[in-house]
């Protein structure tokens, strides 16, 4: 029971510590590898593991999320002002070569 406790006080502590970190996903990766880890009697390899994966994914989510508030941002800003070029946008190779041609 006591070793519940523990374990129980320390993830919690983890939680609360890991929402200020720069490691973000890091922890929900690190427990889900634990307890696959844990299965396969690698318990610190799978955290370790868990960690580095879960870490990624995160970022991988914030970058898709991110890239959609580009897309929202840029035809928002297209409805107001039909000049409007988007800034993330690559330049148009084709017109730039055309317009040094000529």
């Amino acid at each position: 029971m006591r070793r519940v406790l523990i374990t129980a006080t320390t993830v919690l502590g983890f939680a609360v510590a890991s929402t200020s970190a720069n490691a973000v996903g890091c922890f929900t990766g690190a427990v889900a590898g634990a307890v696959a880890g844990h299965m396969a009697h690698h318990t610190v390899l799978g955290a370790i593991g868990g960690c580095v994966a879960g870490h990624e994914w995160k970022k991988h989510r914030m970058r898709q999320a991110d890239m959609q508030n580009r897309q929202a941002y840029v035809q928002a800003r297209q409805q107001q002002d039909p000049n409007y070029k988007d800034p993330w946008s690559q330049p148009d190779m084709q017109s730039d070569t055309q317009s040094q041609t000529h």
